[in-house]
């Protein structure tokens, strides 16, 4: 039997993503950035579903060219239900469920958050994947949370942010250094160029496992403007170093939860997930874990950490084999639990 072809699409927020998975290998994995956000220094709903209109047609079509495969070749289309906003996903819900109906092929229904978790399934994402159970950093602008994976559709979300996640706490600490948007891949980059341990930031005291960045944001808020009333050159003085020291804050306030899980539930498989999985000091921080803690350590390739299509289209593939169908009146919602 031959393996199965299936289209994933993915809609959440301001990436337009498709790809096309044939077993659990990716043949493309296309996606079209909004750069319009960036003036705005955040994502602007309604601009983003604009653009999804715009790009989803081109970005579906170099998906099949990029696979060298026709449209009845594929057996499904999965696509992101949730969570995310709402009219990006409206953009590619409708979609999906259009070229389903003209192609007479199954629709699945795809949870974003389950997704970046399960990208690591796909084949070219690890030399082996991981083990049940495991733990996974799942980490991102929207999201900061550690789930315990039990099995692929058997999750349970152990501790969480009370209220920024840690995504969001990179991009409003990089506004306060008149950083652009997205301000994490920038703060890592100055990083490498300054010391980690020259300013200390608050960390928050959270019980179990649960995490809060509020306050950090609100510490460097008020360092910052005690010491620019001093000096008005002080952030552009010391940028390398604030991104740094902020940076190390973070990962720290990441880790510390995630080895307190470890311990506690005794288990050494363990993941990282998300946008933010991207961060070089946070991978580092894994690769310190896995000589210290005896971890064995998952950590996606650099395409499958940002919102993309070809984590959709594993889950899909994993659902086509259970036969988890969706009803073509299906909707999209904005809230969809793990």
């Amino acid at each position: 039997m031959s393996a199965s072809i299936i289209l994933g699409i993915e809609s959440s927020c301001d990436d337009t993503s498709a790809a096309i998975i044939s077993g659990s290998k990716i043949l493309s994995n296309i996606a079209a950035n909004q750069a319009i956000h960036n003036e705005y220094g955040g994502v602007v709903p309604e601009l983003a579903s604009r653009a999804h209109q715009q790009n989803i047609i081109p970005v579906v079509e170099k998906a099949f060219s990029k696979a060298n495969i026709q449209q009845n070749d594929i057996c499904a289309i999965g696509f992101t239900r949730g969570p995310g906003l709402l009219g990006s996903l409206l953009v590619g819900t409708s979609f999906a469920k259009s070229l389903a109906m003209s192609l007479d092929v199954p629709l699945i229904e795809v949870n974003h958050l389950q997704a970046h978790i399960l990208a690591h399934f796909i084949d070219d994402a690890n030399p082996t994947p991981p083990t049940f159970p495991f733990l996974c950093l799942t980490v991102s602008g929207g999201h900061t949370m550690i789930v315990l994976v039990k099995d692929y559709f058997d999750m349970e979300i152990i501790g969480k942010t009370i209220d920024d996640a840690a995504g969001e706490a990179f991009d409003k600490i990089g506004k306060i250094f008149d950083l652009d948007y997205p301000a994490g891949p920038i703060i890592d980059k100055l990083a490498k160029e300054g010391n980690p341990d020259a300013f200390q930031f608050n960390k928050p005291r959270m019980e179990n496992y649960d995490y809060s960045f509020s306050g950090i944001k609100t510490s460097v808020l008020y360092f910052i403007q005690k010491e620019v009333r001093k000096n008005p050159d002080f952030i552009k003085e010391n940028l390398n170093n604030l991104c740094a020291s902020v940076q190390r804050s973070i990962i720290e306030i990441l880790m510390n939860k995630l080895e307190k899980a470890s311990v506690d539930l005794n288990i050494k498989e363990v993941a990282i997930a998300g946008g933010v999985s991207a961060n070089s000091v946070l991978r580092k921080a894994m690769e310190i874990n896995q000589e210290k803690l005896g971890w064995n350590i998952f950590i996606p390739k650099f395409e499958y950490t940002t919102d993309n299509a070809a984590m959709i289209a594993i889950v899909a593939k994993l659902k086509y084999e259970r036969g988890e169908f969706t009803d073509i009146r299906t909707t999209a919602t904005a809230k969809y639990d793990l």
